[in-house]
């Protein structure tokens, strides 16, 4: 008894501690159906068809009226009492993470976040020399400079101090920007919104600000039309389709480059060696997926560790040994130096210089696994700093090495320290191919919950954190696709510009997401939206002029393979909005049932049964089937739909909504399991 009091007064309290920014609108539809949070789904209830409510009035535009901001307090529901109760859910966020578990996932943070932009040195070089070779000091300057300034305005200034704000409650990537969109403007495709989803108070709307009038009229504008929400939605599968296509060349380039230190540290290597072995270290690699990310973070974070402070320690040595007048590549004219001494042949290198900022989308995709800080914080005192040293390093010895660009980064570790070195950059290589695939199935997820996915078998590999996930059918996938690059390009030239196509879809579409997200969402100046739109939009899209150029290459193969996930994605989204339109047409009329009274024109037997369906409202017209063929039916009809609503995670008090469909005397209710 003590306890039930302690959680009723548990309960009571809820109602009266929180509040939340609503619509003026959108509450008073609410009071003026009678009952608390009614939904609208009372229009199904026989009370509201007397007080007037017509049938299907929850399909209204709440938002023709005149709009307004108000603060109120939570709502909940007296038939959602028994949804509080609900053992085992789990928060996915990390607002309560102590200092300690910040530091922790830092370090878990390291290996999964930080791999593939962690091993980017081992090839942004090689690549960039290979289509624009050093001729002098100042070509090596040059390179340097667009290396050092592309580290610092996208993996820095754009995903560190920009787009990892734009998550959506702790979820990252495309999918998760789009959700965002979908929550503060109906966006969606799919027609099963209910105004109620609008009130679960993860809905965190934007308190009234001077931008407020401009993001209603993005938001009126982005509702009516559909072309716009098309448009979105396109932008969306197209970016995600990039993320599947980077799971797929990730592992390709990390493995092959790591792999091709052989043939420095033994001559006799042959090319078709170094594939043999990258084909047995990815089968090894995408086998290990399935143990999840905490338990190998473990493993994998001190390795990666070791691996930075590598790379830092060998630019220091060659900075010291060298030449220390790779410094003065933070002076920008170099890059226009280098330009002007080669020209086009400097444009074609800027698909090899993009290689350097690798793994940036990963850093927002992999949101899910670790928190904003801790990825922040890792990538500020640990990544940054041994990715510049170790850069500066290479540089150092190419100035007075201009012919060994071709395996510019295991010629130039000392004789000495070379195996063990080849040995941690190969662990570093499997550690950084496993940075996208996570990504990859984080999308996944989120792109099946908003019906743009086939649902697939979803393994949750931590029971603290629900983002951390394990998709095995999309492993094997990935490992397939990942064999057969390899066998088909075997080149790491013609791979890296691969890499760059799939690396430069995803952030161009990350860019105009997020900065849909400025306007409609945090409601900034105007000024500041633009310069961001025109710097990194325009800086992405002369990158991704150069890796085009050389898309005859092979790299077109990328290319195919994320439209054919795009067409896939797309097409199953037409598909599920085709179905649901169809399931609302052939719903059975309240009429009908009225006419055929309590006992429904058949036999009602003691018992409950439950009736899944996707309909959010509305009787589905299955039922009328099972009330024709079958000689009897449940005392009690429970309609039970699971509905996904584009927030992250929907609080226990508001995950279950019960709705009584007829008159009392039907027994008929619908659950809403949110």
């Amino acid at each position: 008894m003590e306890g039930s009091e302690r959680e009723n007064g548990r309960l009571s309290s809820m109602e009266s501690v929180e509040s939340r920014w609503v619509f003026q609108n959108e509450e008073s539809s609410g009071i003026a159906n009678g009952e608390d949070e009614d939904d609208n789904d009372g229009n199904e209830s026989l009370l509201s068809s007397r007080n007037g409510i017509g049938l299907d009035s929850d399909d209204d535009d709440v938002d023709n009226a005149e709009q307004r901001l108000i603060r109120t307090g939570p709502r909940i529901d007296s038939f959602d009492v028994e949804a509080l109760e609900v053992p085992g859910a789990q928060r996915n966020d990390f607002e309560d993470v102590s200092l300690g578990r910040t530091i922790v996932m830092a370090f878990q943070a390291l290996g999964f976040v930080f791999g593939d932009v962690g091993t980017s040195p081992l090839y942004t070089f090689s690549v960039m020399f290979s289509k624009a070779p050093a001729k002098g000091n100042e070509d090596v300057l040059g390179a340097l400079s667009l290396v050092l300034y592309t580290l610092i305005l996208i993996p820095l200034i754009k995903y560190v101090l920009i787009v990892l704000w734009a998550n959506d409650d702790g979820e990252g990537g495309t999918f998760a920007l789009y959700s965002l969109i979908c929550r503060h403007a109906k966006v969606s495709l799919l027609p099963n919104q209910l105004p109620s989803d609008a009130r679960i108070s993860s809905f965190r709307l934007k308190v009234p600000s001077a931008e407020l009038e401009r993001s209603l009229r993005l938001k009126e504008r982005l509702e009516t039309s559909l072309t716009l929400k098309k448009l979105i939605l396109m932008l969306v599968l197209a970016g995600t389709s990039m993320v599947i296509a980077d799971g797929v060349v990730t592992p390709a380039m990390s493995v092959m480059s790591a792999v091709g230190g052989l043939r420095v540290g033994v001559p006799g290597v042959k090319q078709d060696q170094v594939v043999m072995i990258s084909i047995a270290f990815l089968v090894v690699l995408f086998s290990v997926q399935r143990y999840g990310t905490s338990k190998v973070g473990i493993v994998v974070g001190p390795a990666l560790f070791i691996w930075f402070c590598s790379l830092a320690g060998i630019g220091i040595y060659n900075l010291v040994k060298y030449d220390t007048r790779v410094l003065k590549a933070f002076n920008p004219v170099y890059i226009y130096y280098f330009f002007k001494r080669n020209s086009t042949k400097a444009w074609y290198s800027l698909g090899g210089c993009l290689l350097c900022v690798t793994g940036s989308e990963a850093m927002f995709a992999d949101l899910c696994y670790f928190s904003v800080r801790s990825v922040q914080l890792t990538f500020l005192f640990v990544v940054l700093p041994c990715l510049l040293l170790g850069y500066l390093g290479q540089a150092a010895y190419l100035m007075e090495n201009h012919a060994d660009t071709t395996q510019a980064f295991f010629s130039s570790i000392p004789s000495g320290a070379f195996w063990p070195v080849f040995l941690i950059a190969n662990i570093a290589a499997l550690i950084a191919s496993r940075t996208m695939t996570t990504a990859t199935f984080s999308c996944i997820k989120q792109s099946t919950a908003l019906g743009c996915f086939p649902r697939l078998k979803i393994i949750h590999t931590s029971r603290k954190f629900m983002g951390q996930i394990y998709i095995p059918v999309m492993n094997w996938f990935l490992l397939g696709a990942s064999l057969v690059l390899v066998c088909t390009i075997s080149n790491m030239y013609e791979i890296g510009n691969a890499y760059g196509i799939a690396e430069l879809g995803v952030m161009m579409m990350t860019t105009i997401l997020v900065t849909l997200v400025m306007l409609l969402i945090w409601q900034i100046n105007i000024i500041i939206v633009l310069s961001f739109a025109a710097i990194f939009l325009g800086l992405e899209l002369t990158f991704f002029s150069s890796v085009l150029w050389g898309i005859s290459d092979g790299s077109w193969i990328i290319l195919v393979f994320a439209i054919v996930m795009f067409l896939i994605m797309y097409i199953w989204n037409y598909g599920s909005k085709l179905k649901y339109e169809t399931e609302v047409k052939q719903k059975m009329s309240m009429d009908l049932l009225r006419e055929l009274g309590p006992n429904l024109g058949t036999v009602r037997a003691p018992g409950i049964g439950l009736l899944y369906n996707e309909l959010a409202k509305g009787i589905p017209a299955i039922f009328g089937h099972f009330l024709t063929t079958l000689p009897a039916v449940h005392s009690m009809i429970i309609f039970v739909c699971i509905k996904y609503v584009p927030v992250p995670v929907v609080p226990q008090s508001e995950r279950f909504l019960f709705r009584r469909v007829c008159a009392k005397s039907y027994h008929i209710f619908r659950c809403v399991a949110r």
